[in-house]
Protein backbone atom coordinates (compact mmCIF):
# COMPACT_ATOMS: atom_id res chain seq x y z
CA UNK A 1 0.00 0.00 0.00
CA UNK A 2 3.21 2.33 0.96
CA UNK A 3 4.98 1.45 -1.91
CA UNK A 4 1.77 1.84 -4.58
CA UNK A 5 1.43 5.65 -3.03
CA UNK A 6 4.89 6.11 -2.92
CA UNK A 7 5.39 4.99 -6.45
CA UNK A 8 3.45 6.16 -9.51
CA UNK A 9 3.59 3.93 -11.97
CA UNK A 10 3.37 5.44 -15.90
CA UNK A 11 5.90 3.24 -17.72
CA UNK A 12 6.70 -0.21 -17.31
CA UNK A 13 9.03 -1.57 -19.65
CA UNK A 14 9.86 -5.40 -19.57
CA UNK A 15 12.80 -7.35 -19.88
CA UNK A 16 12.22 -8.35 -22.90
CA UNK A 17 12.16 -5.22 -24.36
CA UNK A 18 15.84 -4.68 -24.04
CA UNK A 19 16.97 -7.72 -25.75
CA UNK A 20 18.16 -6.21 -28.77
CA UNK A 21 21.10 -4.06 -27.46
CA UNK A 22 23.86 -2.03 -30.04
CA UNK A 23 25.71 -1.17 -27.47
CA UNK A 24 27.85 -2.45 -24.73
CA UNK A 25 29.44 -0.90 -21.62
CA UNK A 26 33.17 -2.10 -19.88
CA UNK A 27 33.46 -3.90 -17.63
CA UNK A 28 31.58 -6.14 -19.91
CA UNK A 29 28.58 -8.15 -17.84
CA UNK A 30 29.25 -11.95 -17.87
CA UNK A 31 28.06 -13.52 -14.78
CA UNK A 32 31.86 -13.74 -13.51
CA UNK A 33 32.80 -16.64 -10.69
CA UNK A 34 33.83 -16.26 -7.24
CA UNK A 35 37.65 -16.86 -6.73
CA UNK A 36 37.64 -20.40 -5.77
CA UNK A 37 41.34 -20.78 -4.10
CA UNK A 38 40.19 -19.79 -0.46
CA UNK A 39 43.57 -18.39 0.58
CA UNK A 40 43.04 -16.02 -2.50
CA UNK A 41 39.65 -14.84 -0.20
CA UNK A 42 41.33 -14.05 2.97
CA UNK A 43 40.04 -10.22 2.84
CA UNK A 44 36.05 -11.17 1.50
CA UNK A 45 35.03 -13.33 -1.13
CA UNK A 46 34.98 -12.11 -3.98
CA UNK A 47 34.13 -12.28 -8.33
CA UNK A 48 37.15 -12.33 -10.55
CA UNK A 49 38.42 -13.43 -13.47
CA UNK A 50 41.30 -12.06 -16.40
CA UNK A 51 43.76 -13.11 -18.92
CA UNK A 52 41.37 -13.66 -21.25
CA UNK A 53 41.03 -14.96 -24.84
CA UNK A 54 38.47 -14.49 -27.48
CA UNK A 55 38.06 -16.50 -30.64
CA UNK A 56 35.62 -15.76 -33.37
CA UNK A 57 35.22 -19.59 -34.20
CA UNK A 58 32.34 -20.45 -37.30
CA UNK A 59 30.86 -16.63 -37.17
CA UNK A 60 30.53 -17.09 -33.31
CA UNK A 61 32.44 -15.95 -30.23
CA UNK A 62 34.06 -17.77 -27.85
CA UNK A 63 34.87 -16.25 -24.17
CA UNK A 64 37.57 -18.43 -21.77
CA UNK A 65 39.54 -16.56 -19.10
CA UNK A 66 41.04 -17.58 -15.61
CA UNK A 67 39.23 -19.63 -12.68
CA UNK A 68 35.68 -19.96 -14.26
CA UNK A 69 34.89 -23.45 -14.46
CA UNK A 70 33.94 -23.42 -18.11
CA UNK A 71 32.97 -20.61 -20.92
CA UNK A 72 31.33 -18.57 -22.73
CA UNK A 73 30.20 -17.96 -26.61
CA UNK A 74 28.01 -15.46 -28.13
CA UNK A 75 26.72 -14.41 -31.56
CA UNK A 76 26.60 -10.48 -30.83
CA UNK A 77 29.36 -9.93 -28.63
CA UNK A 78 26.63 -8.46 -25.93
CA UNK A 79 24.65 -11.86 -24.88
CA UNK A 80 26.96 -14.44 -23.25
CA UNK A 81 25.87 -17.91 -22.56
CA UNK A 82 28.50 -19.53 -20.06
CA UNK A 83 28.97 -23.37 -20.72
CA UNK A 84 29.89 -25.14 -17.08
CA UNK A 85 32.54 -27.33 -18.20
CA UNK A 86 36.15 -28.69 -16.09
CA UNK A 87 38.97 -29.18 -18.36
CA UNK A 88 40.72 -31.78 -15.61
CA UNK A 89 42.24 -35.34 -16.07
CA UNK A 90 42.47 -37.33 -12.61
CA UNK A 91 46.11 -37.12 -12.61
CA UNK A 92 46.25 -33.18 -12.55
CA UNK A 93 47.45 -32.35 -9.69
CA UNK A 94 46.01 -28.25 -10.21
CA UNK A 95 43.02 -26.90 -8.24
CA UNK A 96 42.14 -24.80 -11.48
CA UNK A 97 42.64 -26.11 -15.07
CA UNK A 98 42.22 -22.84 -17.08
CA UNK A 99 44.68 -20.14 -15.29
CA UNK A 100 45.27 -17.98 -18.55
CA UNK A 101 44.30 -20.23 -20.86
CA UNK A 102 45.69 -21.11 -24.34
CA UNK A 103 42.71 -21.60 -27.01
CA UNK A 104 43.97 -22.00 -30.72
CA UNK A 105 42.05 -22.34 -34.17
CA UNK A 106 43.50 -25.34 -36.07
CA UNK A 107 41.53 -25.82 -39.17
CA UNK A 108 37.73 -26.75 -38.00
CA UNK A 109 38.93 -28.04 -34.71
CA UNK A 110 39.34 -25.38 -31.65
CA UNK A 111 42.18 -26.00 -28.97
CA UNK A 112 42.30 -25.23 -25.21
CA UNK A 113 44.79 -25.50 -22.80
CA UNK A 114 45.98 -24.05 -19.16
CA UNK A 115 48.63 -22.68 -17.71
CA UNK A 116 51.20 -25.19 -16.23
CA UNK A 117 54.95 -26.18 -15.58
CA UNK A 118 53.70 -29.91 -15.33
CA UNK A 119 54.55 -32.17 -18.79
CA UNK A 120 51.15 -34.23 -18.10
CA UNK A 121 48.60 -31.60 -19.10
CA UNK A 122 46.09 -32.13 -21.25
CA UNK A 123 45.57 -30.28 -24.71
CA UNK A 124 41.75 -30.27 -25.35
CA UNK A 125 40.17 -30.53 -29.18
CA UNK A 126 36.58 -29.85 -30.01
CA UNK A 127 34.26 -29.31 -33.15
CA UNK A 128 31.06 -28.28 -31.10
CA UNK A 129 32.31 -26.09 -28.55
CA UNK A 130 28.97 -24.78 -28.04
CA UNK A 131 27.08 -28.00 -27.12
CA UNK A 132 30.30 -28.74 -24.77
CA UNK A 133 31.36 -31.71 -26.88
CA UNK A 134 35.16 -31.77 -25.55
CA UNK A 135 37.98 -34.96 -26.45
CA UNK A 136 41.75 -35.06 -25.31
CA UNK A 137 43.83 -34.46 -28.10
CA UNK A 138 47.26 -35.09 -26.38
CA UNK A 139 47.31 -36.93 -22.80
CA UNK A 140 50.32 -35.40 -21.59
CA UNK A 141 51.20 -32.06 -23.54
CA UNK A 142 55.15 -31.85 -22.97
CA UNK A 143 55.82 -28.12 -23.50
CA UNK A 144 54.15 -26.91 -20.55
CA UNK A 145 54.14 -22.90 -19.22
CA UNK A 146 52.25 -20.33 -17.76
CA UNK A 147 50.14 -18.12 -19.65
CA UNK A 148 50.06 -19.98 -23.17
CA UNK A 149 49.47 -18.55 -26.15
CA UNK A 150 48.76 -20.54 -29.88
CA UNK A 151 49.17 -18.90 -33.41
CA UNK A 152 48.60 -20.71 -36.77
CA UNK A 153 50.19 -19.22 -39.54
CA UNK A 154 48.57 -18.59 -42.87
CA UNK A 155 51.07 -21.73 -44.21
CA UNK A 156 49.32 -24.40 -41.46
CA UNK A 157 52.46 -24.24 -39.25
CA UNK A 158 51.53 -23.94 -35.41
CA UNK A 159 53.33 -22.05 -32.86
CA UNK A 160 53.23 -21.77 -29.01
CA UNK A 161 54.34 -19.01 -26.64
CA UNK A 162 54.27 -18.47 -23.12
CA UNK A 163 55.92 -16.72 -19.83
CA UNK A 164 55.05 -14.95 -17.21
CA UNK A 165 58.49 -13.82 -14.79
CA UNK A 166 59.97 -10.68 -13.45
CA UNK A 167 63.32 -12.35 -14.41
CA UNK A 168 62.48 -13.95 -17.58
CA UNK A 169 61.51 -13.59 -20.84
CA UNK A 170 58.66 -14.57 -22.86
CA UNK A 171 59.14 -17.67 -25.26
CA UNK A 172 58.02 -18.99 -28.46
CA UNK A 173 58.17 -22.73 -30.32
CA UNK A 174 56.80 -24.63 -33.15
CA UNK A 175 54.55 -27.51 -32.61
CA UNK A 176 54.12 -30.31 -35.09
CA UNK A 177 50.49 -30.07 -36.13
CA UNK A 178 49.88 -33.68 -36.06
CA UNK A 179 51.73 -34.78 -32.53
CA UNK A 180 51.76 -31.04 -31.19
CA UNK A 181 55.83 -32.04 -30.31
CA UNK A 182 58.34 -29.50 -30.14
CA UNK A 183 60.00 -28.91 -33.50
CA UNK A 184 63.32 -27.73 -32.56
CA UNK A 185 64.19 -25.50 -29.31
CA UNK A 186 61.89 -22.51 -27.53
CA UNK A 187 63.01 -18.96 -28.25
CA UNK A 188 63.57 -16.32 -26.53
CA UNK A 189 60.84 -13.49 -27.67
CA UNK A 190 60.65 -10.84 -25.85
CA UNK A 191 61.68 -9.38 -22.40
CA UNK A 192 61.10 -6.25 -20.76
CA UNK A 193 63.52 -2.60 -20.74
CA UNK A 194 62.23 -0.58 -18.25
CA UNK A 195 65.23 1.71 -18.31
CA UNK A 196 63.96 2.82 -21.77
CA UNK A 197 60.17 2.16 -21.95
CA UNK A 198 58.52 3.50 -18.62
CA UNK A 199 55.96 1.65 -18.57
CA UNK A 200 57.07 -1.24 -17.68
CA UNK A 201 58.04 0.11 -14.68
CA UNK A 202 55.98 -1.92 -11.75
CA UNK A 203 53.98 0.25 -9.16
CA UNK A 204 50.68 1.45 -9.55
CA UNK A 205 52.15 5.29 -10.56
CA UNK A 206 54.63 3.47 -12.65
CA UNK A 207 57.58 4.00 -10.07
CA UNK A 208 59.52 1.43 -9.97
CA UNK A 209 58.84 -0.02 -6.67
CA UNK A 210 59.71 -3.10 -4.72
CA UNK A 211 59.92 -5.31 -7.69
CA UNK A 212 61.06 -5.33 -11.24
CA UNK A 213 58.33 -5.47 -13.63
CA UNK A 214 56.47 -8.98 -15.04
CA UNK A 215 55.96 -9.52 -18.68
CA UNK A 216 53.70 -12.46 -19.59
CA UNK A 217 50.45 -13.17 -21.47
CA UNK A 218 51.85 -13.12 -25.38
CA UNK A 219 49.20 -13.04 -28.02
CA UNK A 220 50.36 -13.22 -31.57
CA UNK A 221 48.66 -11.50 -34.89
CA UNK A 222 49.35 -11.47 -38.52
CA UNK A 223 48.61 -8.61 -40.84
CA UNK A 224 49.84 -7.69 -44.08
CA UNK A 225 52.47 -10.07 -44.05
CA UNK A 226 53.74 -8.62 -40.90
CA UNK A 227 53.94 -10.39 -37.49
CA UNK A 228 52.57 -8.68 -34.10
CA UNK A 229 53.80 -10.44 -30.83
CA UNK A 230 51.52 -8.83 -27.57
CA UNK A 231 52.70 -8.71 -24.37
CA UNK A 232 51.51 -7.66 -20.66
CA UNK A 233 53.15 -5.33 -18.27
CA UNK A 234 54.12 -4.72 -15.69
CA UNK A 235 51.34 -6.30 -13.15
CA UNK A 236 47.78 -6.92 -12.90
CA UNK A 237 47.49 -5.53 -9.72
CA UNK A 238 48.03 -1.40 -11.22
CA UNK A 239 45.51 0.82 -13.18
CA UNK A 240 48.69 0.89 -16.07
CA UNK A 241 48.55 -2.83 -16.94
CA UNK A 242 48.59 -2.73 -20.49
CA UNK A 243 49.66 -4.87 -23.11
CA UNK A 244 52.48 -3.52 -25.62
CA UNK A 245 53.08 -5.15 -29.07
CA UNK A 246 56.46 -5.72 -30.95
CA UNK A 247 56.62 -6.20 -34.46
CA UNK A 248 58.43 -8.80 -36.94
CA UNK A 249 58.80 -10.43 -39.99
CA UNK A 250 58.50 -14.04 -38.87
CA UNK A 251 56.07 -15.90 -35.84
CA UNK A 252 59.97 -16.77 -34.26
CA UNK A 253 61.72 -13.32 -35.43
CA UNK A 254 63.33 -10.54 -34.23
CA UNK A 255 60.61 -8.43 -32.59
CA UNK A 256 60.62 -4.03 -32.50
CA UNK A 257 59.01 -2.59 -29.67
CA UNK A 258 56.20 -0.27 -30.54
CA UNK A 259 57.29 2.41 -27.85
CA UNK A 260 53.87 2.91 -26.59
CA UNK A 261 51.27 0.29 -25.04
CA UNK A 262 49.23 -1.24 -27.33
CA UNK A 263 46.27 -1.05 -24.98
CA UNK A 264 46.08 0.78 -21.67
CA UNK A 265 43.02 2.34 -19.59
CA UNK A 266 44.78 3.82 -16.76
CA UNK A 267 41.87 6.43 -15.83
CA UNK A 268 38.13 6.12 -15.21
CA UNK A 269 35.76 3.58 -13.41
CA UNK A 270 37.23 0.53 -14.13
CA UNK A 271 41.28 0.53 -15.05
CA UNK A 272 43.74 -1.64 -16.44
CA UNK A 273 44.02 -3.32 -19.82
CA UNK A 274 46.63 -5.60 -19.97
CA UNK A 275 47.02 -9.62 -20.51
CA UNK A 276 44.36 -10.00 -23.57
CA UNK A 277 44.07 -11.48 -27.39
CA UNK A 278 43.12 -9.68 -30.39
CA UNK A 279 40.33 -11.07 -32.96
CA UNK A 280 38.36 -10.07 -35.38
CA UNK A 281 34.11 -9.94 -35.67
CA UNK A 282 32.37 -11.14 -38.41
CA UNK A 283 32.87 -7.62 -40.23
CA UNK A 284 37.01 -8.29 -40.22
CA UNK A 285 37.21 -5.29 -37.95
CA UNK A 286 39.56 -6.11 -35.02
CA UNK A 287 38.35 -5.99 -31.66
CA UNK A 288 40.90 -6.15 -28.01
CA UNK A 289 40.18 -8.01 -25.15
CA UNK A 290 42.01 -7.86 -21.77
CA UNK A 291 42.26 -7.41 -17.93
CA UNK A 292 40.56 -4.89 -15.79
CA UNK A 293 41.96 -4.51 -12.19
CA UNK A 294 40.08 -4.05 -9.06
CA UNK A 295 42.23 -5.82 -6.64
CA UNK A 296 40.53 -4.78 -3.10
CA UNK A 297 39.30 -7.85 -1.73
CA UNK A 298 42.75 -9.46 -3.25
CA UNK A 299 45.28 -8.37 -5.47
CA UNK A 300 43.80 -10.89 -8.14
CA UNK A 301 40.33 -9.20 -8.16
CA UNK A 302 39.59 -8.36 -11.58
CA UNK A 303 37.27 -8.03 -14.59
CA UNK A 304 37.13 -8.15 -18.51
CA UNK A 305 37.14 -5.70 -20.90
CA UNK A 306 36.59 -5.12 -24.61
CA UNK A 307 37.69 -2.25 -27.01
CA UNK A 308 37.90 -1.72 -30.92
CA UNK A 309 41.16 -2.06 -32.25
CA UNK A 310 42.48 -2.31 -35.50
CA UNK A 311 46.03 -1.40 -37.63
CA UNK A 312 46.44 2.20 -39.54
CA UNK A 313 47.42 3.13 -42.85
CA UNK A 314 50.85 2.56 -42.09
CA UNK A 315 50.21 -1.03 -40.56
CA UNK A 316 50.67 0.75 -36.58
CA UNK A 317 48.30 -1.95 -34.63
CA UNK A 318 46.01 0.54 -31.85
CA UNK A 319 43.21 0.09 -29.52
CA UNK A 320 40.46 3.08 -28.87
CA UNK A 321 40.60 2.99 -25.02
CA UNK A 322 38.98 6.82 -24.97
CA UNK A 323 35.55 6.27 -23.07
CA UNK A 324 37.00 3.08 -22.95
CA UNK A 325 33.91 2.14 -19.82
CA UNK A 326 31.20 4.32 -21.55
CA UNK A 327 28.56 3.22 -23.94
CA UNK A 328 30.25 1.72 -27.19
CA UNK A 329 28.53 0.02 -30.37
CA UNK A 330 28.71 -3.09 -31.02
CA UNK A 331 30.11 -4.94 -34.19
CA UNK A 332 28.02 -5.19 -36.81
CA UNK A 333 27.78 -1.98 -38.70
CA UNK A 334 30.29 -0.25 -40.93
CA UNK A 335 31.72 2.34 -38.19
CA UNK A 336 35.14 3.82 -38.43
CA UNK A 337 37.39 2.03 -35.79
CA UNK A 338 40.20 4.06 -36.30
CA UNK A 339 38.24 6.88 -35.11
CA UNK A 340 35.94 5.33 -32.12
CA UNK A 341 32.71 3.34 -31.49
CA UNK A 342 32.06 6.30 -28.60
CA UNK A 343 28.42 6.59 -28.57
CA UNK A 344 28.71 10.44 -27.72
CA UNK A 345 26.35 9.16 -24.70
CA UNK A 346 28.39 11.04 -21.35
CA UNK A 347 28.34 9.90 -17.93
CA UNK A 348 25.66 12.11 -16.30
CA UNK A 349 25.87 11.87 -11.81
CA UNK A 350 29.22 11.72 -11.24
CA UNK A 351 29.42 13.00 -7.61
CA UNK A 352 26.58 13.87 -7.27
CA UNK A 353 23.67 13.68 -4.60
CA UNK A 354 23.01 10.01 -3.60
CA UNK A 355 20.09 8.72 -0.86
CA UNK A 356 19.83 5.53 0.33
CA UNK A 357 17.50 3.30 2.31
CA UNK A 358 20.71 2.32 4.69
CA UNK A 359 24.57 2.01 4.96
CA UNK A 360 26.12 -0.53 6.53
CA UNK A 361 29.91 0.65 8.28
CA UNK A 362 31.70 3.08 6.06
CA UNK A 363 30.42 2.00 2.73
CA UNK A 364 29.01 5.35 2.25
CA UNK A 365 26.38 6.32 -0.27
CA UNK A 366 28.30 8.58 -2.93
CA UNK A 367 31.26 5.67 -3.32
CA UNK A 368 28.56 4.56 -6.04
CA UNK A 369 29.26 7.73 -7.96
CA UNK A 370 32.56 8.49 -7.34
CA UNK A 371 33.94 6.95 -10.65
CA UNK A 372 35.91 3.77 -8.86
CA UNK A 373 34.74 0.25 -9.13
CA UNK A 374 37.45 0.32 -5.92
CA UNK A 375 34.94 1.70 -4.27
CA UNK A 376 31.28 0.88 -3.11
CA UNK A 377 27.98 1.57 -0.72
CA UNK A 378 26.31 -1.27 0.48
CA UNK A 379 23.42 -1.37 2.45
CA UNK A 380 22.69 -2.48 6.18
CA UNK A 381 21.18 -5.51 4.47
CA UNK A 382 20.18 -7.89 1.28
CA UNK A 383 16.73 -7.11 2.44
CA UNK A 384 14.31 -6.80 -0.83
CA UNK A 385 13.01 -2.84 -0.55
CA UNK A 386 16.90 -1.68 0.11
CA UNK A 387 17.54 1.04 -2.37
CA UNK A 388 20.09 3.64 -3.98
CA UNK A 389 18.54 7.19 -5.50
CA UNK A 390 21.00 9.19 -7.95
CA UNK A 391 19.98 12.95 -8.18
CA UNK A 392 21.65 14.09 -11.60
CA UNK A 393 21.23 17.85 -10.77
CA UNK A 394 19.00 18.40 -13.73
CA UNK A 395 16.68 17.49 -15.78
CA UNK A 396 18.05 15.21 -18.65
CA UNK A 397 18.13 12.75 -21.25
CA UNK A 398 19.15 9.12 -20.23
CA UNK A 399 20.00 7.02 -23.05
CA UNK A 400 21.84 3.77 -20.84
CA UNK A 401 22.18 3.29 -17.26
CA UNK A 402 24.97 0.27 -15.84
CA UNK A 403 24.96 -1.00 -12.55
CA UNK A 404 27.75 -2.53 -11.00
CA UNK A 405 27.75 -5.00 -8.06
CA UNK A 406 29.93 -5.22 -5.20
CA UNK A 407 30.77 -8.23 -2.73
CA UNK A 408 30.36 -7.56 0.54
CA UNK A 409 29.66 -10.51 2.56
CA UNK A 410 29.39 -12.78 -0.48
CA UNK A 411 29.55 -16.41 0.84
CA UNK A 412 30.56 -18.48 -2.28
CA UNK A 413 33.56 -20.53 -3.42
CA UNK A 414 34.34 -21.34 -7.53
CA UNK A 415 31.35 -20.96 -9.97
CA UNK A 416 27.54 -21.71 -9.75
CA UNK A 417 25.09 -21.22 -12.64
CA UNK A 418 21.96 -20.73 -10.40
CA UNK A 419 22.92 -17.37 -9.34
CA UNK A 420 20.90 -14.23 -10.20
CA UNK A 421 19.89 -10.55 -9.71
CA UNK A 422 16.71 -8.88 -9.58
CA UNK A 423 15.53 -5.37 -9.35
CA UNK A 424 13.51 -2.71 -10.45
CA UNK A 425 15.03 0.80 -11.86
CA UNK A 426 12.65 4.03 -12.02
CA UNK A 427 13.31 7.05 -13.03
CA UNK A 428 11.53 10.75 -12.05
CA UNK A 429 11.40 14.48 -13.60
CA UNK A 430 10.99 15.78 -9.51
CA UNK A 431 11.87 13.02 -6.89
CA UNK A 432 8.20 12.49 -5.89
CA UNK A 433 6.44 10.81 -9.20
CA UNK A 434 8.06 7.99 -10.04
CA UNK A 435 8.24 5.80 -13.46
CA UNK A 436 8.97 2.18 -13.51
CA UNK A 437 11.71 2.02 -16.10
CA UNK A 438 12.75 -1.05 -16.18
CA UNK A 439 11.37 -4.08 -14.11
CA UNK A 440 13.63 -7.36 -13.75
CA UNK A 441 12.01 -8.39 -10.53
CA UNK A 442 11.51 -11.85 -12.17
CA UNK A 443 14.85 -11.76 -13.58
CA UNK A 444 16.94 -15.41 -13.59
CA UNK A 445 20.32 -14.23 -14.77
CA UNK A 446 23.53 -13.42 -12.82
CA UNK A 447 24.19 -9.85 -14.29
CA UNK A 448 26.80 -8.28 -12.02
CA UNK A 449 27.30 -5.42 -14.14
CA UNK A 450 24.47 -5.28 -15.72
CA UNK A 451 23.94 -2.55 -18.78
CA UNK A 452 20.62 -0.99 -19.95
CA UNK A 453 20.48 0.75 -23.16
CA UNK A 454 17.56 1.94 -23.19
CA UNK A 455 14.92 1.62 -26.20
CA UNK A 456 14.32 5.32 -26.71
CA UNK A 457 15.88 8.03 -24.28
CA UNK A 458 13.88 9.24 -21.15
CA UNK A 459 14.04 12.62 -19.55
CA UNK A 460 14.73 12.51 -16.07
CA UNK A 461 16.48 14.20 -13.19
CA UNK A 462 16.83 11.47 -10.87
CA UNK A 463 17.22 7.79 -11.31
CA UNK A 464 16.41 5.22 -8.26
CA UNK A 465 17.64 1.29 -7.88
CA UNK A 466 15.33 -1.01 -5.91
CA UNK A 467 16.70 -4.17 -4.49
CA UNK A 468 14.59 -7.56 -5.29
CA UNK A 469 17.39 -10.08 -4.42
CA UNK A 470 21.11 -10.66 -4.91
CA UNK A 471 23.02 -13.77 -5.47
CA UNK A 472 25.36 -13.45 -2.26
CA UNK A 473 26.13 -10.73 0.71
CA UNK A 474 24.43 -7.31 0.77
CA UNK A 475 23.79 -5.17 -1.44
CA UNK A 476 26.21 -3.35 -2.90
CA UNK A 477 27.10 -0.85 -5.71
CA UNK A 478 30.09 -0.11 -6.77
CA UNK A 479 28.77 2.05 -9.70
CA UNK A 480 25.40 3.43 -10.54
CA UNK A 481 25.99 4.78 -13.97
CA UNK A 482 23.66 6.98 -15.80
CA UNK A 483 24.46 7.83 -19.42
CA UNK A 484 23.11 10.55 -22.03
CA UNK A 485 23.18 14.13 -22.16
CA UNK A 486 22.72 16.72 -19.32
CA UNK A 487 21.03 19.14 -22.10
CA UNK A 488 23.24 22.06 -21.22
CA UNK A 489 26.51 23.62 -22.77
CA UNK A 490 29.96 21.51 -23.43
CA UNK A 491 32.76 22.65 -21.39
CA UNK A 492 35.17 25.31 -22.40
CA UNK A 493 38.64 24.22 -24.30
CA UNK A 494 41.11 23.76 -21.94
CA UNK A 495 43.90 26.35 -21.73
CA UNK A 496 47.42 26.69 -20.92
CA UNK A 497 48.47 23.01 -21.33
CA UNK A 498 51.88 22.41 -20.59
CA UNK A 499 53.99 19.01 -20.24
CA UNK A 500 57.48 19.09 -18.85
CA UNK A 501 59.76 16.45 -19.92
CA UNK A 502 63.55 17.03 -17.67
CA UNK A 503 66.73 14.80 -18.86
CA UNK A 504 66.61 13.61 -15.23
CA UNK A 505 64.27 11.00 -16.49
CA UNK A 506 62.87 11.22 -19.99
CA UNK A 507 60.55 8.22 -19.60
CA UNK A 508 57.89 10.72 -17.10
CA UNK A 509 56.41 14.32 -17.10
CA UNK A 510 54.50 16.66 -15.67
CA UNK A 511 51.53 17.58 -17.47
CA UNK A 512 49.52 20.74 -16.10
CA UNK A 513 46.60 22.64 -17.25
CA UNK A 514 44.07 25.85 -16.06
CA UNK A 515 40.94 24.26 -14.82
CA UNK A 516 37.68 24.39 -16.90
CA UNK A 517 35.22 25.57 -14.16
CA UNK A 518 32.23 23.28 -15.50
CA UNK A 519 34.35 20.08 -16.62
CA UNK A 520 34.12 16.84 -14.20
CA UNK A 521 37.28 15.19 -16.24
CA UNK A 522 39.47 15.55 -18.87
CA UNK A 523 41.13 13.04 -22.00
CA UNK A 524 44.49 13.26 -21.92
CA UNK A 525 46.02 11.82 -25.49
CA UNK A 526 49.69 10.56 -26.31
CA UNK A 527 51.75 8.94 -29.00
CA UNK A 528 55.27 9.14 -30.85
CA UNK A 529 53.60 10.89 -33.37
CA UNK A 530 51.26 13.69 -34.09
CA UNK A 531 48.79 11.90 -35.77
CA UNK A 532 48.93 8.67 -34.25
CA UNK A 533 47.31 9.85 -30.36
CA UNK A 534 46.39 6.97 -29.89
CA UNK A 535 46.79 6.17 -25.89
CA UNK A 536 44.48 8.25 -23.55
CA UNK A 537 44.02 8.51 -19.49
CA UNK A 538 41.23 10.16 -18.28
CA UNK A 539 41.93 12.42 -15.67
CA UNK A 540 39.30 13.40 -12.78
CA UNK A 541 38.81 15.69 -9.87
CA UNK A 542 42.85 17.49 -10.78
CA UNK A 543 43.73 19.52 -13.39
CA UNK A 544 47.40 17.97 -13.24
CA UNK A 545 48.78 14.23 -14.38
CA UNK A 546 52.28 12.72 -13.94
CA UNK A 547 52.71 10.11 -16.66
CA UNK A 548 55.88 8.33 -16.15
CA UNK A 549 55.53 5.46 -19.41
CA UNK A 550 57.26 7.30 -22.02
CA UNK A 551 59.86 5.66 -24.48
CA UNK A 552 63.19 7.76 -23.57
CA UNK A 553 64.47 7.62 -26.82
CA UNK A 554 61.44 9.47 -28.66
CA UNK A 555 59.57 12.77 -28.93
CA UNK A 556 56.43 12.63 -27.21
CA UNK A 557 53.15 14.61 -28.21
CA UNK A 558 49.87 15.40 -26.44
CA UNK A 559 46.98 17.44 -26.48
CA UNK A 560 43.77 17.23 -23.88
CA UNK A 561 40.03 17.72 -24.27
CA UNK A 562 37.61 18.57 -21.16
CA UNK A 563 34.72 16.58 -20.46
CA UNK A 564 31.57 17.22 -18.42
CA UNK A 565 28.01 15.58 -18.70
CA UNK A 566 26.74 17.87 -22.16
CA UNK A 567 29.68 16.61 -23.95
CA UNK A 568 33.35 17.21 -25.10
CA UNK A 569 35.43 19.94 -25.96
CA UNK A 570 37.40 21.26 -28.61
CA UNK A 571 40.90 19.96 -27.80
CA UNK A 572 43.83 21.84 -27.12
CA UNK A 573 46.48 22.26 -29.73
CA UNK A 574 49.25 19.59 -29.73
CA UNK A 575 52.04 19.94 -27.83
CA UNK A 576 55.52 18.42 -28.49
CA UNK A 577 58.26 17.15 -25.57
CA UNK A 578 61.61 16.79 -26.53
Amino acid sequence: MIRSIFFSVVLLMSIEGFSQQKTYCNPINIDYGYTPIPNFSTWGRHRATADPVIVNYKGEYYLFSTNQWGYWWSKDMSNWNFVSKKFLRPWHNVYDELCAPAVGIVGDTMLVIGSTYSSNFTLWMSTNPKANDWKPLVDSFSIGGWDPAFFTDDDGRFYMYNGSSNRWPLYGIELNRKTFQPIGTRKEMFFLDSWRYGWHRFGENMDDTFLDGFIEGAWMTKHNGKYYFQYAAPGTEFSGYADGVAVGNGPLDYFQNQSDPLSMKAGGFSRGAGHGATFQDNQGKYWHVSTQVVAVKNNFERRLGIWPAGFDKDDVMYTNTAFGDYPHVLPGDTTNHLKSRFTGWMLLNYKKPVTVSSTYGNYAANNAVDESIKTYWSAASSNKGEWIQSDLGTVSTVNAVQINYADQDAIFLGKTTDQFHQYKLYYSLDGIKWNVLLDKSTNNKDVPHDYIELPAPVQARFIKLENMHVPSGKFAISGLRVFGNGNGPKPSAVKEFVVLRTDKDKRSAWLKWSPVDNAYAYNIYFGTDPEKLYNCVMVHDANDYYYKGMDLKKNYYYKIEAINENGVSASSKIVKVD
